[in-house]
């Protein structure tokens, strides 16, 4: 029998004890042994992971968004045991990334069904250790509107919350000169934000960095953008969307599996990983290649990924 422990994050999710009993009946009534738990604090996630982990369960389920994902993934990583993602977030960005289905039941039955297939993550040092993302890490523009959308902002108006807080920093959008190492190599860009991307979609399926980008390639795609004020900062959306190359303006592009990012001269940016704000620059991502086994269908996992043994 699959013994599975599902964690949920009641601070995270939305719905919460009526999706949760939901997802529990219905990984039991596929024969899996089902243990549930519940965070009280912060760090229980990973702590609960970690102790599944230690026990040789077989699956770990999360219920809850990014944070809750990546904080599970934290004690999962480098071992046999697949993550189950149920969308319960805000954004749910990897989960959008793999088409898992939004509605809670309808994922646990795609986790059931699931193959694994392994994705690459990235693991940032800090100086309270180690943090793991799978979607993105960013420094400037975005990680100071992850710093803006409140809990309760999140609560009210779900994803449209970030995108009102992007609207209102728009006026207060600066560039600065950074220094971006990409394995080993320094390149010096003026930039107001500098994102590390794993998943080539970030509000799926509406706004897409660029063609190619794939969860298990073990490259991690490097965006710059430039802007200063609502102006550029709306021209600068729009050479991106429109599949900029490189020195044609104001988006740069960089493909690498280490990166440094560090201002020059100027006070330091926000960091953000997985929509959760870690701190200032300079920091440092170092991919893991196909360190995280997840659940999916990979006939519709965006990217092509493939299934894992």
């Amino acid at each position: 029998m699959t013994r599975a422990v599902l964690i949920t994050n009641p601070a995270a999710a939305r719905h919460a004890a009526r999706a949760v009993i939901g997802i529990r009946d219905t990984l039991r009534a596929g024969g899996w042994d089902v243990e549930v738990r519940a965070t009280a604090e912060a760090g229980d996630v990973r702590r609960f992971a970690t102790e599944a982990r230690a026990a040789g369960v077989d699956i770990v389920v999360c219920y809850g968004g990014d944070g809750t994902a990546m904080q599970a993934a934290a004690g999962l990583v480098g071992s046999e045991i697949a993550l189950g993602l149920v969308p319960g977030g805000t954004g749910n960005i990897l989960a959008r990334n793999l088409r898992l289905p939004r509605r809670p039941v309808a994922a646990a039955r795609t986790i059931l069904a699931g193959a694994t297939v392994a994705i690459d993550v990235g693991v940032v040092e800090r100086a309270d250790g180690q943090h793991y993302f799978a979607v993105c890490a960013g420094a400037g523009f975005d990680a100071e509107v992850m710093r803006l959308t409140t809990a309760p902002l999140k609560r009210r108006w779900l994803t449209a919350a970030y995108m009102v807080r992007a609207l209102g920093a728009l006026p207060e959008v600066r560039s600065a000169d950074l220094r971006v190492t990409v394995d080993g190599t320094a390149h010096e860009v003026r930039a107001a934000m500098a994102l590390v991307a794993n998943c080539g979609e970030l509000f799926p399926p509406y706004f897409k960095l660029t063609e190619g980008i794939r969860l298990d390639d073990g490259l991690f795609d490097l965006v710059t953008l430039r802007a200063d004020g609502v102006v550029e900062s709306a021209a600068a959306f729009l050479e991106l969307l429109r599949g900029s190359k490189n020195g044609a303006g104001r988006v740069r592009f960089a493909r690498g599996r280490t990166f440094r990012i560090e201002v020059i001269g100027g006070p330091p940016l926000g960091v953000q990983l997985d929509g959760e704000v870690v701190g200032t620059t300079p920091f440092e991502v170092r991919l893991l290649p196909g360190a995280l086994r997840v659940l999916a269908d990979p006939a519709k996992v965006l990217g092509g990924v493939a299934a894992r043994g």
